[in-house]
């Protein structure tokens, strides 16, 4: 995607909504994920994005995308990039997603507004509250009445 003025603040939108699903990708082990890609087992890959999302989103809002690659050079570190298609309501994001052994990255390639603005900045706050619209919200337990 060309980049404009309001991609890094939707890339960072992107990255905090992603962050827990993320993590839970980051707990498989690199080389399972590799071979998963090498092999182009994408139903399988497919699985584990929905089962990691499915803790934290609505079904249906994040998607493995059906590609990815990865890095793995002797003596360096493995880096998986997923694809990935995330639709909260109103919006598609096409997006990658780079795992690594420390750290996860997210890059927007292409948003898709159903409704867009003229404003870059309503739009921007419209993915925003889409995003945490699509989350489970987890109540507080409320202290028992004596």
């Amino acid at each position: 995607m060309k980049k404009c003025p309001y991609s890094a603040q939707r890339e960072k939108i992107l990255a905090e909504a992603i962050s827990p699903v993320a993590t839970e990708l980051r707990l498989l082990d690199a080389s399972d994920l590799i071979s998963l890609l090498r092999f182009e087992y994408y139903g399988n890959l497919a699985d584990l994005v929905a089962s990691a999302a499915e803790l934290f989103f609505h079904p249906g809002t994040v998607n493995f995308g059906l590609g990815g690659s990865y890095t793995l050079e002797w003596g360096g570190k493995p880096e998986v990039v997923l694809d990935l298609e995330i639709k909260p309501r109103g919006v598609t994001v096409y997006a990658q997603l780079t795992l690594a052994e420390d750290h996860a990255g997210i890059e927007i390639n292409h948003i898709s507004f159903q409704n867009a603005s003229s404003n870059p900045d309503v739009n921007t706050a419209f993915l925003e509250r889409s995003l945490r619209d699509a989350r489970y919200i987890v109540a507080r337990p409320q202290a028992l009445a004596s």
